[in-house]
């Protein structure tokens, strides 16, 4: 494996990093994010007794370094690039031909070839590809930390934490450290995460005003794929955008089925935005034409009164088992269609605290402390089991010293709110 001053090798050391420095990054001191993301990351190793961690998942190595190259390919094709941190060396093993997409990130120390071990690059020579991967990092992890060591990895081929462990290192599980790291955002980050919101936000008003009867959900969900990808933003994790009885039960991506008149429109943004950050909440509309129906604006109004409950609730210190005792209670005819959780972490993607139903938590729950710094989206679905249609609203927040800041400010629709509906708190109508 070559071993060189990548430094020495560019002259160009900015013009890549400057990927980022869009029209929404004016005001963001990107430098400090990055920086700020990997000595969180240090720190959560320092704590759990980490001398390394070996990153797979291209947003975690984005999360520490800002680079990306990539992200869904490498998602899929692990491992193709990988990054090695300890507490005082960043190692980027970058796809081949790659090198030179981390000119400019003073967050890494060096830039070597990543070698594959995937059976796709190696067919049956897997297993040999594996150890060979193992010897070579095992010899510059021991050079750095220890033999000994405690590393962490992810998203790596059994093969490969197997080979690594009879290099005598105690391999354990990465994700602990960064999804504990991830879930604090600092000041200079949220100013990213808004970034992105309004990005996303701008995306969803021109799928709004494009809504009409008769085109296909395919047809309304590229429009704002399109915005997103103008706007900067990098990919939509899913597809989840539905119309009239696709609406119930939920998780039904958009398909080639056409709008009728009346339906409602449920979606989820689930979009990876400018600078990496997920833009995540989650609208239902009326198609038109005419007003929608009491049976619409009952679903409506409940799935909001769930949304607003839980954020009136949220505040710095509550424990996860205390918010799940304080949710709103879903009522017994919309309960076997619940969302699968009440609230979750979110910031690259989503990610730590999962926030469960009260009904779910002896089973699903887990116990913590909703800590300043940590953005949350709650979330609901509201539709009857084998009902007509279903609606899905979503806020993103930021937990503060005090209690909550509202981030998705998107509005609701005030044709499927009665004129006397008055929610916890104040709701946004158009």
């Amino acid at each position: 494996m070559a071993n060189f001053d990548w430094h020495a090798e560019r002259s160009d050391l900015t013009a890549i990093a400057l990927l980022d420095r869009a029209p929404e990054s004016a005001a963001i001191d990107l430098r400090a994010v990055y920086h700020y993301r990997r000595d969180r990351l240090r720190h959560e190793m320092a704590a759990r007794g980490f001398g390394a961690v070996i990153l797979s998942d291209p947003v975690n190595i984005r999360y520490a370094t800002g680079t990306r190259n990539m992200q869904v390919f490498s998602m899929r094709n692990a491992p193709s690039r990988y990054l090695l941190l300890t507490a005082d060396r960043a190692i980027l093993f970058e796809f081949t031909g790659c090198l030179h997409l981390a000119d400019g990130f003073d967050t890494i120390d060096e830039v070597r070839p990543a070698r594959t071990a995937s059976f796709v690059a190696a067919g049956p020579e897997i297993a040999a590809r594996e150890k060979a991967w193992a010897a070579e990092m095992g010899d510059l992890i021991a050079g750095l930390v220890g033999r000994g060591a405690k590393v962490g990895m992810e998203r790596l081929n059994a093969g490969t934490a197997i080979a690594l462990g009879e290099q005598g290192f105690t391999v354990a599980d990465a994700q602990a450290p960064v999804e504990m790291a991830r879930a604090i955002k600092s000041a200079e980050e949220m100013k990213c995460v808004r970034a992105s919101l309004r990005a996303t936000e701008a995306a969803v008003g021109e799928l709004r005003a494009a809504l009409r009867p008769g085109m296909t959900e395919n047809q309304l969900w590229a429009v704002m794929h399109q915005a997103v990808i103008a706007g900067n933003g990098d990919y939509c994790e899913t597809r989840l955008l539905n119309a009239g009885a696709r609406t119930n039960p939920w998780f039904q991506e958009s398909a080639h089925h056409v709008i009728g008149a009346g339906d409602l429109v449920a979606l989820d943004t689930d979009v990876v935005g400018c600078h990496g950050y997920y833009s995540d909440f989650s609208r239902t509309f009326h198609a038109g034409p005419g007003r929608p129906t009491g049976a619409q604006k009952t679903l409506y109004q409940t799935a909001l009164e769930q949304v607003y409950h839980n954020m009136e609730i949220l505040r710095p210190g509550l424990s996860f088992r205390k918010y799940a005792e304080a949710a709103w209670e879903i009522p017994d005819r919309y309960f076997a269609n619940r969302y699968y959780l009440s609230s979750h972490g979110c910031g690259m993607t989503g990610e730590y605290p999962y926030l469960y139903h009260r009904a779910d938590f002896p089973d699903a729950g887990y116990d913590g402390v909703i800590e300043p710094g940590m953005t949350i989206c709650v979330e609901s679905y509201i539709g009857e089991e084998g009902g007509p249609e279903g609606v899905k609203l979503e806020q993103q927040v930021l937990i503060t010293e005090t209690g909550i800041e509202l981030l998705s400010e998107f509005p609701f629709e005030a044709s499927l709110m009665d004129a006397s509906f008055q929610p916890a708190l104040p709701v946004p109508r158009i």
